[in-house]
């Protein structure tokens, strides 16, 4: 049974396949009521879901963004909720994470050239068109040349983190990033977290920072691993997040808008936190 609520997706104002508008119909279709666009790096496509949003009665539409941070050996992604994204000091600072995105984009081509895999940079720029440039965007042209058979295998393969193409990027921490959140008010979450190590020392330094809320439901996680983070985000009074993080990209992976197993009552404690902040529209 779909959920009637996502808080993890993405359109093409970064990785996703999807327009904002095209990501909007589609959760509407798949009965998801409220739904967060988090798009990487990037809010460029928040106005446009807005507007679409408006056209659906009762539809929340949640302003929102991933932001990609680095601890050693590991990356770990902050979800920033109900953010004042049009505050001009916030849009410089991503402005410099999307040009940061960029240059990686360049030294993974590079580097893939390097391992005899020609493909063209000018088009991963036209497949990120005006979003910010993501590493799907480097498999799909990898892809398309027929140097792999599906987007997880050139993150097996190539681009990976320990991949042979793999390139740094501007480094934030996850610290920085929640403060960086918090300070255009921003309800902010631990993006799927389970497979990060020292998770309760990264989740009490994020928690003094400003943290609320992490992913317990999240895409493919199993009950198990589910059970495991309720009982974290219990500890540490953490409300439980979820989200399918869907891209539109297809693979044995993604799941559809709405298809995590996340409880009515976690969806409604997240949006009572989030209207002593700010009003929802639709509620």
């Amino acid at each position: 049974m779909t959920s009637r609520a996502d808080f993890h997706s993405h359109t093409n104002a970064s990785d996703g396949r999807l327009t904002p508008t095209q990501l909007v119909d589609l959760a509407v279709r798949m009965g998801v009521t409220v739904l967060a666009v988090t798009d990487h790096d990037s809010t460029e496509g928040l106005a446009e879901a807005q507007a679409a949003a408006a056209k659906h009665p009762g539809f929340i539409l949640v302003p929102g963004i991933e932001l990609s941070t680095d601890i050693p050996g590991a990356e770990v992604h902050i979800l920033g909720y109900f953010l004042a994204y049009e505050d001009a000091e916030f849009q410089r600072t991503l402005a410099n994470l999307r040009h940061a995105r960029r240059d990686r984009g360049r030294m993974m081509v590079e580097k893939l050239r390097g391992l005899g895999l020609e493909i063209p940079w000018e088009r991963v720029a036209e497949l990120a068109g005006e979003g910010a440039v993501g590493r799907p965007h480097v498999a799909q042209a990898l892809l398309e040349k027929g140097y792999i058979s599906s987007f997880q295998e050139a993150f097996d393969r190539y681009i990976g983190r320990n991949g042979p193409a793999y390139a740094e990027r501007l480094k934030l921490t996850p610290v920085e990033a929640v403060e960086i959140l918090a300070r255009v008010g921003a309800l902010t979450a631990l993006a799927h977290p389970a497979t990060l190590s020292g998770l309760d020392e990264l989740i009490r330094d994020l928690k003094a920072a400003g943290l609320v809320g992490m992913e317990v439901y999240y895409q493919d996680y199993d009950k198990a691993t589910r059970d495991r983070l309720a009982k974290i985000a219990e500890r540490y009074g953490l409300l439980k997040l979820g989200g399918s993080d869907y891209h539109g990209l297809g693979g044995s992976r993604e799941r559809m808008l709405g298809d995590v197993p996340f409880p009515d009552q976690e969806i409604d404690a997240f949006l009572e936190r989030a209207r002593q902040a700010t009003p929802l529209r639709g509620s």
